[in-house]
């Protein structure tokens, strides 16, 4: 059978709700391990880690700003409901990685792990996030349209696009900083690709 064939099971509202707070809190995390060991991601996200690395501004102060010239795409492209949806996903993201320092600490953390578990951490809460039409902006927005449009993995479109961020971030910071951020967007973009495919998630919002 056609999985397009199979019924579809529609999230209730307190559904997308905890989604939506459990994926936002699994993507501060991350950016804390990041933020802790000076790494970095790709997409929006990436670009405020450079902001914050360049000139000291908060994450999610930079995040939240970065992201409000790509709403124009998600409105045209994806519809006002996926578009709130994001809207609210990013500010969550923005005031979870700020309220996330005073919650937690590290007195050691390795930056190989810092790399592959911050960017696991993103990737699960960015999954869960699209699984719920929801996304974090950005480079994202347009991820998920040319999946939905044209059949492109989103996690394969999004690697491409992180590789040309890691390269900007050579002039900022170290060689070895970089590598271990590029493990990391392979780990995130590895579990969206392997795990966000047309037909595999049934249900919808």
């Amino acid at each position: 059978m056609d999985p397009q064939d199979l019924p579809t099971d529609r999230h209730r509202l307190h559904e997308d709700v905890m989604a939506m707070l459990v994926g936002t809190l699994f993507v501060a995390l991350g950016v804390s391990f990041y933020t802790q060991a000076m790494l970095l991601t790709g997409s929006t996200a990436g670009l405020a880690f450079l902001l914050q690395y360049a000139t000291g501004w908060r994450f999610g102060v930079g995040f939240f700003l970065i992201n409000l010239p790509f709403y124009w795409l998600a409105i045209r492209r994806m519809g006002w409901s996926f578009t709130l949806r994001t809207f609210v996903a990013i500010a969550l993201v923005s005031m979870f990685s700020e309220l996330t320092a005073g919650w937690v600490s590290f007195e050691r953390l390795q930056p190989l792990y810092a790399a592959l578990m911050g960017g696991s951490l993103i990737g699960i809460g960015m999954l869960v996030l699209f699984r719920h039409r929801t996304s974090l902006g950005g480079i994202n927005i347009l991820s998920l349209f040319l999946q939905d449009r044209y059949g492109w993995r989103a996690g394969y479109v999004q690697l491409g696009i992180d590789g040309l961020i890691m390269l900007i971030a050579l002039s900022m910071l170290p060689l070895e900083q970089v590598g271990l951020s590029v493990l990391g967007a392979v780990a995130l973009n590895l579990i969206i690709a392997l795990n966000h495919k047309p037909g595999r998630y049934m249900g919808v919002s």
